[in-house]
């Protein structure tokens, strides 16, 4: 299962917080299949790669409280945590920047700090986009920055990293964890 976090709605479109959502729009895409409701707070895909199931998923509980879907998701398609990679937005990387993790804390971002609640675990492989830029700086009002959208000469930029994510996710599908930290870390 790839998660894609982010915020439900035209007015978070194209947001810095939804390079998550971006991500898993890009496999649909990628494998030409579409969202459809879930049986809870979430629009999932599904297709299979090498006879498994894969299912991408984009919780609809708005980022604070996206642990709520992803358990309802995790238990609903009967999900390992080791098969859950979690994509999502990290303003600390620089803008462009991944990196792959099997597991860890939620490094002050409130939707991992939701899943790690809700799923009363950690152990699961996390993807992280880097959406920083210069005007992060310690005191910046980082809500804002995160829900503001990316600025007409970062787009090329994110367009590359967004692909490159979705590479990175097909890796993780395919080969594991481990592979895919070592070709996109």
């Amino acid at each position: 299962m790839i998660v894609g976090l982010g915020n439900v709605g035209k007015e978070f479109e194209a947001t810095r917080h939804n390079v998550g959502f971006m991500v898993v729009d890009n496999l649909a895409s990628k494998f030409k299949k579409l969202f459809i409701p879930g049986r809870g707070n979430y629009y999932f895909a599904h297709f299979s790669i090498a006879g498994d199931d894969v299912y991408l998923v984009k919780p609809t509980t708005y980022m604070n409280n996206s642990g709520i879907a992803v358990k309802e998701a995790v238990e609903r398609f009967e999900i390992n945590l080791p098969e859950l990679l979690v994509v999502y937005d990290d303003f600390v990387l620089p803008l462009g920047k991944l990196r792959i993790r099997k597991m860890g804390g939620d490094g002050g971002h409130n939707g991992v700090a939701s899943i790690i609640y809700h799923l009363n675990d950690n152990r699961f492989p996390r993807l992280r986009c880097g959406i920083g830029n210069e005007q992060v700086k310690p005191g910046a009002d980082m809500v804002n920055f995160v829900l503001s959208k990316f600025d007409p000469d970062e787009i090329p930029v994110v367009e590359k990293m967004v692909k490159t994510a979705a590479d990175a996710a097909v890796m993780f599908l395919t080969e594991g964890t481990e592979a895919a930290m070592n070709q996109y870390n």
